[in-house]
């Protein structure tokens, strides 16, 4: 194998290290659960059947294909409290809290599935009540998994919870996999990766042995 013949093999080597991390990409769909604070979105740190709302908070809900929390996307729209809750006034004895939902865009829906437009409530319940009470008092059918983990709000999507998916080269979510303290991505290296660092070490071998031999039917 002449030096020549090996170079279209060496950069075919090293276009496989370069898209290998892209096509091993993935990532979940399903309902992402956030605090408002101020005008600022906080990905909650408890689930919905977990959280009770104060008076007066406003919570969102996000549907959407994310590779983690790190990059989950957003509820989009700046309403407010006062804005979401204006028709409905405070009632003694009961806590009203606002909620933004979002159920996203088309290419983060199911196969089929076209997601409903945005929209807010304003659900008014008792003290003790949680986010999820609120949110079944104001967008049922609500769907659960076994795990308890949120599948559905208003009924969409109609099936699935919370299953990897690929991740859409369009998507949001199709960026690089976030970076962990420690410098290492959050999924390690992927398969392809080291397929490709093989293959180069197999052509750098092939190369030094074919240098090797043409010296040594020189002498």
């Amino acid at each position: 194998m002449t030096p020549r013949r090996l170079v279209p093999l060496f950069l075919a080597a090293f276009l496989l290290i370069g898209t290998a991390g892209q096509a091993q990409a993935a990532g979940y769909r399903y309902w992402s659960f956030w605090d408002r604070d101020g005008g600022t979105w906080v990905y909650a740190t408890q689930g919905p059947s977990m959280t009770r709302p104060s008076d007066g908070d406003v919570q969102g809900f996000r549907f959407a294909v994310s590779e983690n929390s790190g990059d989950a996307a957003q509820p989009r729209g700046t309403a407010d409290f006062a804005s979401i809750c204006a028709k409905t006034p405070a009632e003694e004895g009961r806590k009203r809290v606002a909620l933004v939902l979002d159920f996203g865009t088309a290419p983060d829906a199911p196969s089929g599935e076209t997601p409903p437009a945005p929209r807010t409530a304003c659900a008014r319940v008792s003290p003790d009540a949680t986010t999820a009470d609120a949110l079944a008092s104001v967008a049922g059918p609500l769907r659960y998994n076994t795990n308890a983990l949120l599948c559905a709000i208003a009924g969409y999507p109609k099936s699935g919870c919370g299953e990897q998916v690929s991740q859409k080269e369009d998507s949001s979510a199709s960026a690089a996999p976030k970076a962990t303290e420690d410098g290492e991505d959050d999924d390690g290296p992927s398969i392809g990766l080291y397929a490709g660092i093989a293959v180069v070490a197999a052509l750098a071998a092939a190369a030094t042995w074919q240098s090797r031999r043409r010296r040594n039917a020189g002498r």
